[in-house]
Formats: structure tokens, sequence, C-alpha cells
């Protein structure tokens, strides 16, 4: 392979953005305060034993619709643009990629996500991802009705799978549980590098971490994330806690070509072994 491939892997809400994404304005149009959807997608999701995911996509069905307000795809891309992001995330993508460039690797992005497909699409980061693994709605007349893909902890580490073995179908179950020698994936887990900052990314961390790639905690440096961040460091679940700032230069920044150059030499000695 003369451009081995590196993938970065990152969970959105908390990850890339201060908040959650439906929380910059499109909750707002059901209700005021954003807490009361939430308390209701809970409430449910308790009541009846369901899945948090699948009961918060109902609640915003149900919602939207006694609020007349309609969900479709545009609107959903009209609130993704008002999707606030942390610093330096805008740039990050075009410096990572230049410096594994530098490193005769390429790198590859993608997003893993309870968070909506549709809205990630109306975000100014969307084309930097070779694939969005995201919740998603099906459509009646142009509107939503119904879950169609529900991301939750354990739907992320197949995601895992999927871009260890080159498969971007979310439908997909055949090729992704198919045998494939290690050495003909495209993406090794220890060329992966993920990035969460919640408990829906712990299975996914530690993951990555067991099969020989890297995982990085994210915290919001203005809240009172550090403490957790701290913890998954120290249970081992992850190599590294670092605030969210992306510019160059940051700690994410410098953990990152870390590692990039980490593979780098690491590939470079198992050429020379192999000769």
């Amino acid at each position: 392979m003369d451009r081995p491939t590196v993938a970065l892997i990152y969970d959105f809400d908390g990850t890339l953005s201060p908040a959650n994404m439906q929380e910059f304005g499109l909750l707002q149009t059901f209700d005021k305060d954003p807490g009361i959807f939430w308390n209701k997608s809970n409430r449910m999701s308790s009541e009846n034993d369901a899945s948090e995911i699948l009961c918060y996509m109902k609640t915003m069905v149900d919602e939207a619709r006694k609020a007349g307000v309609h969900l479709t795809k545009e609107n959903f891309r009209k609130f993704g643009s008002m999707v606030r992001l942390y610093p330096g995330v805008k740039e990050w993508f075009g410096k990572i990629n230049a410096y594994g460039d530098s490193r005769g690797l390429q790198v590859e992005h993608y997003i893993n996500s309870s968070g909506l497909t549709e809205m990630i699409e109306g975000t100014e980061i969307y084309n930097e991802f070779k694939k969005v693994y995201a919740c998603s709605f099906l459509y009646e007349n142009g509107e939503a009705v119904w879950p169609g893909v529900a991301v939750d902890y354990t739907a992320k580490t197949q995601f895992l799978f999927k871009i260890n073995k080159g498969v971007m179908s979310i439908r997909d179950h055949t090729l992704v549980n198919r045998y494939l020698p290690e050495k003909d994936r495209p993406v090794p887990f220890s060329r992966m590098i993920y990035f969460g900052d919640g408990a829906t990314d712990i299975p996914c961390m530690r993951l990555v971490k067991q099969f020989g790639g890297h995982s990085i905690a994210v915290y919001n440096p203005d809240g009172k994330e550090k403490e957790k961040s701290e913890r998954l460091l120290y249970e081992q679940r992850v190599h590294f806690a670092c605030p969210a700032d992306y510019s160059e230069g940051k700690k994410i920044y410098q953990v990152v070509t870390a590692i990039i150059d980490k593979i780098r030499a690491d590939l470079s000695l198992s050429s020379i072994s192999a000769d």
C-alpha cells in the first residue's frame, strides 16, 4: 500500500459541538425550553423500558405534529446550518489531511453519532466526512414519519467494523460479517483514532483501544466534563483526555499528529521486518 489509510472517527454532540445538535434551534420550535422535550423523551423511554434513541426520534415526530412544524430534509438541514462547532473544528480537517499527506498517509474522517444525519448534512463540515453513520428518518410525502436508522452504543461498535472492512452501507449485514483476512482490511483498528465524549462512546473507545488503535475523550473546557473524561483515562478506557479545542498547536492537534507519526513509524518498522 503506497498510501495507507488512517481513519479519524468522531462522535458529534459534545465532541465536535458543545451541545446536542437539536438544541441549536430545532427543539425551540416545539417549546422554548429544550429540556422539556428531553424530559418527555426520557419519560417515554423509562415508562416503556424502551430505547432512548428511538424514543427521542418518536417524540420529535409527535412534537413536530403538535406544533405544526414540518420535519422535512430541507428543514433539518436548515437547522443543521445553525449548529455551533468547537474552536478550530472548521480548519481541523484540512490541517490534519495535510499532515497525514506529509507522512505518506491518507487521512479519512467519519461520523459515528446518535445525532441526525439530516442535520449533519446541513453543517459546514459535512463534506469533510467520507461517511456519516448516524440516526435518520423515513419520509412520506416529504416529511419524517418514523425512525429509519437508530444509532445507540451497540450500533456504534458495528460501524467500526464496517470502517475496518470498507463497508459504507448502513443497511448491509452480509459484507460486514464475511471473513476478511486482517491484511486485506482497508482500515486496521491500529490505524483508527476515535473521538468521543459520552457514555454511548465508551464501547467504541474501549474497542478501538483494545485492538491497537487510539481513543481520545473530549471535554468542553468551559463545562464540568473534565472530571468525566479524566475518569475514563483513569479506568484505562481511553489513551488521552483533551479539551475540545481543535486549533493547531492545541492538545488534540499535538496528540493526533503524534499518533500519525507513530503509525508511520510502525508501518516503516513492519516493512523492514518483512524484508
